[in-house]
């Protein structure tokens, strides 16, 4: 009478079917909070998990996860130019400050170093304050791990102007290259690795004393460079990707 196929009249759905991608979803957000449903479906493939994108994101929204997407409003560039991405491990590291506060309100900074050829995070130094026989103790410290860069990149900030900082790159045989002032993009992977390990880790959450910051930045640290798949690495992390190009380097950079 009613005109129904037996199959569609006998369904029953299963509402235990999605009970395995609902729990894989939340473990990997447990970890990682910030991220998007394309770094989430990445690290389940990672796992091990096999299900396709689309039953995924069907699970992923309704769980209510799906973010909003944040527009930009950017002028279009006249002159484009492609980032130059190093041959080799080691010939330029670009480096930079960041600044965030603590609960109390005191204000911290973070020296950050980074590797152009696999994005590798090589240090994050924080204190109150960081002068420039600290950002040469810092340098000094990867490269006893790492090796002399060809170069660094940096901005005209008072820290990387100052003589203490030449005498130790014409000591090492390093080259200062110095962006033009306003020109960010010109040392546009330290400004993504910034953006990154702000999203992922300073804007989460609310820290209380420099310890909790150094800690957390660790651990962070450690799985941006083991864990986290690069969307220009070819879905590798960095370490990988490094060693999939047989460079030397030794991404277990730590110290007290």
């Amino acid at each position: 009478m009613l005109k129904l196929s037996r199959s569609v009249y006998r369904y029953r759905p299963d509402t235990n079917r999605d009970l395995p991608v609902i729990t894989a979803i939340q473990a990997v957000l447990e970890i990682h909070p910030d991220y998007g449903f394309g770094k989430l479906f990445k690290t389940l493939r990672r796992q091990g998990y096999r299900w396709n994108h689309k039953r995924v994101y069907r699970v992923y929204c309704l769980l209510k996860l799906n973010k909003r997407r944040k527009g930009k409003c950017r002028l279009p560039s006249r002159h484009p130019e492609p980032l130059v991405v190093p041959p080799a491990a080691n010939c330029c590291w670009p480096i930079d400050f960041m600044s965030d506060a603590l609960m109390c309100g005191r204000r911290f900074r973070t020296f950050n170093v980074d590797d152009d050829f696999n994005r590798e995070a090589l240090a994050i130094e924080i204190d109150l304050n960081l002068p420039a026989p600290r950002i040469i103790r810092v340098l000094e410290r990867v490269a006893l791990l790492r090796g002399y860069p060809d170069k660094l990149r940096v901005h005209n900030g008072p820290e990387f102007i100052s003589l203490a900082l030449a005498d130790w790159a014409q000591e090492n045989n390093v080259a200062l290259d110095f962006i033009q002032p306003g020109k960010p993009t010109q040392n546009s992977y330290i400004e993504r690795f910034n953006r990154t390990y702000r999203d992922e880790l300073l804007d989460l959450y609310l820290f209380r004393t420099l310890t909790e910051v150094r800690q957390m930045t660790d651990d962070w640290r450690d799985r941006y460079n083991n864990e986290r798949p690069h969307d220009s690495l070819n879905d590798m992390t960095p370490v990988e990707y490094l060693q999939a190009n047989n460079q030397p380097g030794n991404s277990n950079l730590a110290w007290d």
